[in-house]
């Protein structure tokens, strides 16, 4: 499955456009990570702890817009959008990607 941020994708041909899909990802940290975390923000530094947590968020909204755009019929997931928001509390987030699912050639 190709996923891409551009609206083309060089060498191929779009001929069929399915639909939007998303996948959204709620994720929060425990009161570990936050308790490292806390020391990093004391000491400066960057919190690898989020990082990581961050990043595998990401991946898993990632594969949530394939798995919705193979259901589809598509072969690939063109316009790729991430966008992160904090939920509520401080210690949660949402990660939402997003994109349109086509058929291409």
């Amino acid at each position: 499955m190709i996923i891409t941020t551009t609206q083309q994708i060089e060498g191929k041909q779009i001929v069929e456009y399915k639909q939007i899909v998303f996948g959204e990802v709620v994720a929060g940290a425990n009161f570990i990570r936050d308790f490292f975390a806390s020391i990093t923000d004391v000491i400066g530094g960057r919190s690898t702890v989020y990082e990581r947590r961050l990043a595998r968020a990401r991946e898993d909204a990632l594969e949530e817009i394939q798995k919705k755009a193979k259901a589809l019929g598509a072969n690939a997931v063109v316009g790729v959008e991430i966008n992160y928001t904090t939920v509520g509390v401080k210690s949660m987030f949402m990660v939402i990607a997003s994109g349109t699912a086509v058929v291409v050639r």
